[in-house]
């Protein structure tokens, strides 16, 4: 049941960006084979797989819940805990908020994660809504990590 509704998803997602099966195969590093079974659910594909693909699709492994199971409570301040160097908390940024309503918007990412986020959705950027704090933020990710000029 489980891998039948995360291949839904993914292949939900896929559609959503408008990327066909091929590119997505090609761009997770999988086979296009393996890619057609990860959607429709079947047995036996290594999580590898799935990760892969979840990464180059632009989504995070938690889109599964577990059925009729009530979700963990997390502490308000759990998502202070800086991991890795998240620090970006996707709800204090308008644009990136709305380029990444698939994920939590109080998940903290990583400098990397937001290039990846930005660099994906260009095409989704209303550059001139964006804000001063969101512009300083995009600026310095342009200046210390290499992200390409979007503004």
């Amino acid at each position: 049941m489980y891998r039948l509704v995360l291949g839904q998803k993914i292949r939900a997602q896929r559609k959503v960006l408008g990327v066909r099966i091929t590119s997505a195969a090609r761009a997770s590093g999988i086979s296009r084979i393996t890619l057609i079974r990860i959607e429709r659910g079947a047995n036996s594909i290594c999580i590898d797989a799935y990760i892969k693909l979840c990464k180059a699709l632009g989504l995070d492994l938690d889109i599964l819940k577990p059925l009729g199971l009530p979700m963990p409570k997390i502490e308000k301040n759990a998502v202070e805990f800086n991991i890795d160097g998240a620090h970006i908390r996707i709800r204090d940024y308008p644009q990136l908020r709305s380029l990444s309503w698939q994920l939590n918007h109080d998940v903290l990412l990583t400098d990397e994660e937001a290039i990846g986020i930005y660099g994906r959705n260009k095409r989704f950027l209303e550059i001139h809504e964006i804000q001063a704090h969101e512009r300083l933020l995009m600026q310095r990710l342009i200046d210390e990590c290499g992200m390409e000029q979007l503004l």
